[in-house]
């Protein structure tokens, strides 16, 4: 039983942070500028974001951990050498994860058709468009064999 009542007690006090990091604030906070990022257009929102102070630095920190994360979940989808081709491809040395986030939010900007898509499909087309990867040798025209 006491193994039981620990076990709560630790759960409850893993639940409270994860409960303030959704965004459940009290009624004289204002709501922050990362509460709800899910589209395209939220995402971009964050990464150049036009809010002063400390909810600029939390929307660019929000924002640089996203694409963070996406690329690092890509890079081990796609590890270099793997059986699939990747989506994109970041040469060495690339650009700095701030002009990264600047430069999705430019794209967003200048293609609002995407605006309502899920924020990771938004970010995954910008990188396809500014990271693209080379063609394989194997995909290449081959020269086709003649007519008999």
């Amino acid at each position: 039983m006491m193994r039981l009542v620990a076990t709560a007690a630790i759960l409850g006090l893993l639940a409270a942070p994860a409960a303030l990091a959704q965004g459940q604030r009290g009624p004289d906070q204002e709501p922050s500028v990362t509460d709800h990022v899910q589209t395209v257009r939220d995402l971009a929102a964050v990464c150049d974001p036009g809010v002063r102070g400390m909810r600029r630095f939390e929307a660019i920190a929000y924002c640089q951990g996203f694409l963070t994360g996406a690329a690092q979940y890509h890079a081990l989808l796609y590890p270099a050498g793997g059986p699939a081709r990747p989506l994109f491809c970041v040469q060495s040395p690339g650009p700095s994860i701030a002009e990264t986030g600047l430069g999705f939010a430019a794209w967003a900007r200048a293609n609002p058709r995407f605006g309502n898509e899920p924020a990771l499909d938004g970010f995954l087309r910008y990188a396809q468009a500014e990271f693209p990867c080379a063609t394989p040798a194997s995909n290449r025209a081959r020269p086709t064999r003649p007519t008999r």
